[in-house]
Formats: C-alpha cells, structure tokens, sequence
C-alpha cells in the first residue's frame, strides 16, 4: 500500500503502465537486435518513463539566455519544458504545463517576460515558477495553498561548457558524472577557445519520418554509411569535382564507445578536415594542440560525429549540435544549432553558420540523404516478414579495446561498437523501474531486475 505524498507534485500521475523485458530483442554479444524495438507502442511508451524521464537531456546553450526573463522553450522526450532565467539570473526548467487543467504556459518559441500566463483560466507563474496570480481567488477554498501549486520544476539542472541539461530524476548521477568518458572527445568542440561557445543563427527545426533510435545511434557510431549515402556531396565538395581521394574516402580512425550508452567516431587522417576553408584558415593549430593535445586535435576534432545518450549529437567541424525529439514511433523532430568559438571573428562565425547549412541543415547536403535512409528504414519496419527480422550489429565485434592513445574503449572507425554500447544502455534502463515507478510503489518482483 502506497501513502499519498503532501505535494501532488511530488508523485508522477497516471495509472501503472505494462513494463517489458527487453533483454529478448537485444543480444549484444552476438551484435543482433530485433526489429521490434523500432515499430513497438508499449516499449515507446516504455521508453519515455525509463529512458527520457531518468537521464539527463539537453535543453539549451547558456547564450540564449543573456538577462533575466529571457525564456527558451523545448521537450524532455514528449513533456514540453520552459527554460528560463529568474531574477536571480539562475537557469531553471520547468514542465510547461498550468497546474490547473494542463495547458501550456508558453506558447512562444523564445523570448523575454516578466510571467508566464495561461490563456485558458488565467493563472500565473514568474521566472522562478511561483503561482503568482489565481483569478477569482476568493472562490477557492479554505484548504488551497496557492505556494504549493507552482511549476513542476525539474529535479535537476546542471552546464557542461554552455550546454544546459536537465532531468527530471532526483536520483540521477551529477551531469559530469552522467558525461563518463565523452567530456574528453565534447572538449574537442566546446574547449578549444578559453572565451567558450555561443549558438549563432537560432535554432533551426524539421520533422522526419523515423525511430528516434535511429539517428541516435547512427550520430554515436556510423562512419560506415558515409562513402555509399553522401557519395554525391562528397563528390561536389571535393577540390577536383571527382571525389576525395582513396585514402580519404578509406580513411583510418577510431570510435569511442562509452559504458554509459554515448558514443564518438572520428576519422585521423591529417586531411579529413571537410570544414569550410574561412574557419580552417582562422584556427591556430599549434595553439589548439598546446590546449587540447595532438590526439584530441588530430583526431575527434576532425569531421567526426557524437551523440550523448539517449538523444543529443554533434559534429564538432560543422559545429552542428541537435536533439532528436522522439514524436511517437515513427517520427521525429530535429532542432540544431550552429555552435561557434566566442573569440571568432564576425565573418568567421557567419561563414561557419552558413556551412552547417549547407551541409547539416535542414535542406542540406548531408542532412538530407540521412533523413531519407531513416525515412526508407522506418517506412518496412511495421510489415510482418519486414518487421521481424533482425538486425545485424557485428561490425568490429571482439576488435573494442584500449589504443593508448584515446581514453577508453575504442574501436576501428568502421564499427558497430558505439552503436552496441547504445543500444545496451537502452535495454538497462528499460529494464529498470525508474525513480517514479518506485516512488508510486509501482515496482513488482518481476520489474526488480
């Protein structure tokens, strides 16, 4: 038998939802998956209490928010959340969602007040989410505290170099902690200038067809898709117009893969610098290797990819950053971000933003190839023979281990290992009842892994 906290805030709502054990679809031992994690409804809605509600999500760049009341709106998984600046100038994130029938507060992208009211009823909260206005408040009864019926505030909040990140779990792991071994290869984009980072150009937003997993995973550890999907952008961008040279295309690397579920790939060849020539000519590389070190320059600096589990990835030589926000099982929506040095120059910045564009924007000439093949996988996942199959994962299995020279367990860029590192963290937190659920006294024996 369950007590009722004092605060509703306090206890996530809602009836017990059926768990499954997930151990069956994934063998990672053997690099194999079943299909049905990408086409299932109970396991996504599995995954929005145990994946997204326990870990930590990214939220937003620090210089979004300049001075209080300036305000930036996102998703945690589905829950749609305010970020914003009190009064105090401290960050802080909250569910955008009025405590009276559920309406958002906010329905602006980004901006700068002073309050936040729903249009439905009237009730308003600061930037500290306090309820600071409940019209006809005489007609409330003697037993209503208004104090207690603020924001749901997230339990945590916390920066890593600008990022801003989040999570609604009281017992989850410091952010730095939660990072494990990723900080090393994330300081070879968000460390390279001591003045840090900034976004430029706003954040730019687009729907796809596809599993949220899919680019996940593929921004933590796929390499292998690049010489056979962007052919043709690597054709154009190539100085003779014929495509890049054999021993760029069959480029030498490495992929991290960390016990944690993230995962960064780079290649190391000296000349897998894709980068626009403005912003390759401003860098000082014998500067960037007193700061960060030859490894970290030569290698995850370079046009290499990342993702931070379960859902934010970058690529550090576009400065592209982005969040797959899950929309149910087939579909996604992207939000990204240029992220540029501070210490640029004006027309260094513009030419990086204007790069990312062209590559890794919406309409770009990366971008669009991998939403295709996202679109194309998700598109036979719900037939019968199609969505039974299962997926080979083997890439590089048995090959992961310590190089020397990059922290952690890595292996051949050419690998599957990120992706498997991914996919484990996925199936432990699926496995797990998370903090709510235990809080509830929603945990069985059966759940108790």
């Amino acid at each position: 038998m369950t007590t009722t906290p004092a605060r509703p805030s306090d206890r996530p709502a809602g009836v017990p939802e059926p768990s499954v054990d997930v151990g069956g679809y994934v063998d990672l031992d053997r690099g194999l998956i079943d299909r049905t994690i990408f086409r299932d409804d109970v396991l996504y809605r599995q995954e929005l209490r145990r994946v997204f509600a326990p870990s930590w999500l990214f939220l937003a760049h620090e210089s979004q928010f300049a001075k209080p009341g300036d305000f930036f709106t996102t998703y945690m998984g589905e829950d749609p959340v305010i970020v914003t600046m009190g009064r105090d100038r401290k960050l802080r994130a909250f569910l955008n969602a009025c405590r009276h029938r559920g309406m958002r507060v906010c329905r602006a992208d980004a901006g700068a007040t002073k309050a936040f009211t729903c249009s439905y009823h009237g009730w308003a909260y600061d930037t500290s989410g306090k309820l600071i206005n409940v019209p006809n408040g005489e007609d409330y009864p003697a037993h209503f505290e208004q104090e207690k019926w603020g924001l749901v505030e997230v339990a945590q909040l916390d920066t890593y170099k600008g990022l801003v990140f989040a999570t609604w779990n009281p017992e989850a792991p410091p952010l730095r902690e939660a990072l494990g071994g990723l900080g090393w290869y994330l300081d070879a984009m968000l460390d390279r200038d001591p003045e840090g980072t900034e976004v430029v150009g706003g954040v730019h937003k687009w729907v796809l067809e596809g599993n949220w997993k899919l680019a996940a995973e593929q921004f933590a550890s796929d390499w292998y898709h690049v010489n056979i999907s962007h052919a043709s952008a690597l054709m154009v961008m190539s100085p003779t117009g014929k495509g890049p040279k054999t021993e760029i295309v069959q480029t030498p690397g490495r992929q991290y893969a960390d016990p944690l579920g993230h995962g960064h790939g780079f290649p190391t060849h000296p000349k897998s610098r894709f980068d626009d020539r403005v912003v390759h000519g401003w860098y000082d590389y014998e500067a960037l290797r007193e700061r960060l070190g030859d490894a970290r320059v030569e290698g995850p600096m370079t046009t290499g990819h990342g993702t931070v589990f379960p859902n934010f990835s970058y690529l550090p030589v576009n400065g592209s950053i982005r969040v797959w926000h899950p929309r149910g099982l087939d579909r996604m929506e992207v939000w990204a971000w240029t992220l540029v040095d501070r210490s640029m120059p004006d027309e260094v910045k513009d030419a990086q933003r204007i790069y990312n564009l062209r590559t890794f924007g919406p309409s770009g000439i990366f971008e669009q190839d991998d939403g295709e093949n996202w679109s194309e996988v998700q598109a036979t996942a719900h037939g019968f023979m199609a969505g039974s199959m299962t997926l080979n994962y083997q890439m590089g299995l048995g090959l992961e281990g310590e190089d020397g020279v990059h922290p952690g367990t890595t292996g051949h860029l050419y690998s599957d290992g990120a992706a498997r590192g991914f996919y484990t963290r996925w199936r432990d937190l699926m496995n797990t009842p998370a903090w709510h659920e235990k809080a509830a006294g929603q945990v069985t024996e059966k759940d108790t892994p």
